[in-house]
């Protein structure tokens, strides 16, 4: 049994916290967080975008601490599940794998690459795992898309374009901050460039044009180049200010003998375009969104427990996502093509 710690019950701690009870071979042991009322299980006031609201939990069994050195003293704790602000996550990442935790983290793996960096190199030196919450890949749309890629059952992936757009998220004060949730491209553009990192490699360089709003981009829109000129992809990504647009994503991947559709604003389930002019609609996995958390907390289980490091949750692999973003940002600003 995989024993967690959960550092930070707001949104995402909650949503973790959710997830586990319905992952066989891991518990919550402790939870860590400042406000009393969230501590003592009174989770009413925790609200997102997706899933439940809060509501009053009963946390008997499980250890409270209000202070994280307490928590990473915890002999009980295997795992030290990071859901604080993501200016936070470098320095109780590091932490806690110095304290012989394991970590995973969630997304974006920090503000700076070199944070990033640092948290890479802290768990090689300690021996821990170091897995950051890059969630994407177990969503049962995006799930079906790697699958398909990685079998090349249409043969070899030529490209896409990638779409992320939501309304100005005015419940996150410190959306557009930096130093805060570091901004659209960090903050949710950040998602499609780990998804394009990992089934594409790394580009060699990205353009960019966008809008700026304040120190960060609030819109984008990206080519991805690479050395193989056949490899086509793009990027749309950003806020709009129409409160009327929902959460929007989905994407069109090219492969040889098929693409790939799939659109969650306009009610487009993913849907399979043959070359031999054929329409599907693979049946996907029912479920709701904590079932996709669910998902990737087996994946972080079985890492823990045979000890080997995740494809899809890798820091190294969360960190060169962060570097794509820093980097289109620079090209929008800069109004010219920079290389990776």
């Amino acid at each position: 049994m995989i024993r967690v710690g959960i550092a930070g019950i707001g949104f995402m701690g909650m949503i973790h916290y959710l997830a586990y009870q319905r992952v066989r071979g891991a518990k919550v042991q402790a939870i860590c967080e400042k406000i009393p009322e969230r501590l003592a299980g009174d989770w009413r006031s925790i609200k997102g975008n997706f899933g439940p609201r809060g509501q009053i939990m009963d946390l008997t069994g499980i250890s409270k601490y209000s202070e994280l050195d307490d928590l990473l003293a915890d002999p009980k704790v295997d795992l030290v599940d990071v859901c604080l602000p993501p200016w936070q996550h470098a320095q109780v990442s590091i932490a806690a794998l110095k304290a012989g935790k394991h970590v995973f983290c969630e997304k974006p793996i920090a503000l700076k690459t070199s944070h990033a960096d640092r948290m890479v190199k802290a768990a090689q030196q300690a021996g821990r795992l170091l897995m950051i919450g890059q969630v994407l890949p177990f969503f049962a749309a995006y799930r079906f898309a790697l699958k398909t890629i990685q079998t090349e059952k249409y043969g070899r992936l030529l490209g896409g374009n990638f779409v992320r757009i939501i309304s100005d998220p005015q419940w996150l004060k410190d959306f557009y901050d930096p130093d805060g949730c570091g901004g659209p491209m960090v903050d949710l553009h950040i998602h499609d460039a780990h998804f394009i990192r990992l089934i594409c490699g790394m580009p060699r360089a990205v353009h960019s044009v966008g809008r700026v709003r304040g120190e960060v981009l609030g819109f984008c829109n990206t080519q991805f180049l690479y050395d193989d000129p056949s490899l086509v992809v793009t990027a749309t990504s950003g806020v709009i200010d129409q409160q009327g647009r929902p959460f929007t994503n989905g994407y069109e991947i090219h492969l040889e003998r098929a693409t790939l559709v799939f659109d969650s604003w306009m009610g487009q389930p993913v849907t399979v375009l043959t070359d031999d002019g054929r329409v599907r609609h693979p049946k996907l996995a029912a479920g709701d969104e904590i079932d996709a958390f669910a998902e990737e907390i087996k994946e972080v289980v079985r890492s823990v427990r045979t000890q080997t490091p995740s494809s899809l949750l890798d820091g190294q692999l969360a960190r060169d996502a962060l570097v794509l973003a820093h980097k289109q940002t620079q090209s929008v600003i800069q109004r010219r093509t920079v290389r990776i």
